[in-house]
């Protein structure tokens, strides 16, 4: 990079916004250009397609691993069109898209770090029948899947919100999702919003988390929104789900009775990305993997104390940033 007066100023806004100047150094169009890299090295199972920095830390279903293995070795097909999300202010870029290994179907979400032009971090986390069987949710067939292009629409400037009125909205929802009793918490839906899950689509959200199905939910923790896409309206979060399978039959608030779906300790971990307007959250894209009970991501730089939140009842103004505080 020149040494100029224009490049002085420039450093001297990235300071003042506290960024760092390598992540200011590649804009959208670089970081998106990036990530079609990545995609073609993946598939060809060559990391010389891509931008990689000489040490790339990388990880798969939260396990660290030497770079690249896993399914950088037994990927054999992309399937549908992805979803490509970036943010120029701290060099992410979050992809979700869906794969074959040979005739096994997956569901693969994508966070990639990008410092100085190179990919510095790789994180996977990819969904298979496998891997979301403890107990079993709903897995779409990938080949009849099809991402609905208007998510990767941008969002008019009229209607965007702000990175920290999204990020809230987004930690919002996992404070509803959190021991679901019924109250919406810090967040809004916009109306016929929708949300997949592993490809399923869910309709009605609002009145999914009103009705307290999700009762059964002990914690939302590690919850780390790290990736903003201004342009898109999205944020991608990075989390996990803990069941304690102490619950067994409870009320929903229509009064219907319910059975837990978890009798014993589980967790899930993901990578969650909400499409967010001045209507509040309009889509949600999920990928999720049964993960050991209360496995902590290597990517998490502090984790949440040790909490339950059916234990900490709080009320819609009071909801925490990362759940009730400890006993």
């Amino acid at each position: 990079m020149k040494r100029s007066a224009s490049g002085i100023l420039i450093l001297g806004a990235v300071l003042v916004l506290g960024h760092s100047v390598r992540a200011a150094e590649c804009d959208k169009t670089c970081l998106e250009g990036i990530a079609a890299a990545y995609r073609a090295a993946y598939l060809k199972h060559d990391a010389t397609l891509a931008p990689f920095a000489t040490h790339v830390r990388y990880s798969e279903n939260n396990a660290e691993m030497t770079f690249p293995d896993g399914t950088w070795d037994t990927v054999t097909q992309e399937v549908d069109t992805p979803l490509v999300l970036s943010d120029p202010a701290t060099g992410q870029i979050g992809i979700y898209t869906s794969i074959l290994q040979r005739q096994t179907q997956g569901f693969l979400a994508v966070r990639l770090q990008v410092r100085n032009r190179q990919i510095t971090e790789v994180e996977h986390i990819i969904s298979t029948k496998r891997n979301v069987s403890a107990p079993p949710v709903p897995i779409a067939d990938v080949l009849q899947y099809h991402r609905d292009p208007a998510l990767g629409a941008p969002v008019p400037k009229s209607q965007r919100l702000s990175r920290a009125e999204i990020r809230q909205l987004a930690n919002g929802y996992f404070s509803t999702l959190q021991y679901n009793t019924g109250e919406i918490r810090g967040t809004r839906f916009a109306p016929g919003a929708v949300r997949h899950e592993n490809g399923v689509a869910w309709t009605d959200l609002e009145q999914g988390f009103k009705s307290g199905r999700y009762r059964y939910n002990n914690r939302v923790r590690d919850r780390d929104c790290f990736l903003v896409d201004e342009e898109r309206g999205f944020t991608m979060c990075r989390g996990f789900i803990d069941h304690k399978g102490v619950l067994d039959e409870y009320t929903m608030s229509d009064g219907t009775r319910a059975k837990s779906n978890y009798q014993e300790p589980q967790s899930w971990g993901f990578l969650e990305s909400f499409k967010i307007n001045k209507d509040g959250i309009v889509a949600v894209e999920a990928t999720f993997s049964a993960v050991p009970y209360y496995l902590r991501s290597p990517w998490t730089k502090k984790p949440d104390p040790t909490y339950d939140a059916s234990k900490f009842p709080v009320t819609p103004e009071a909801a925490p940033a990362t759940g009730p505080p400890p006993k």
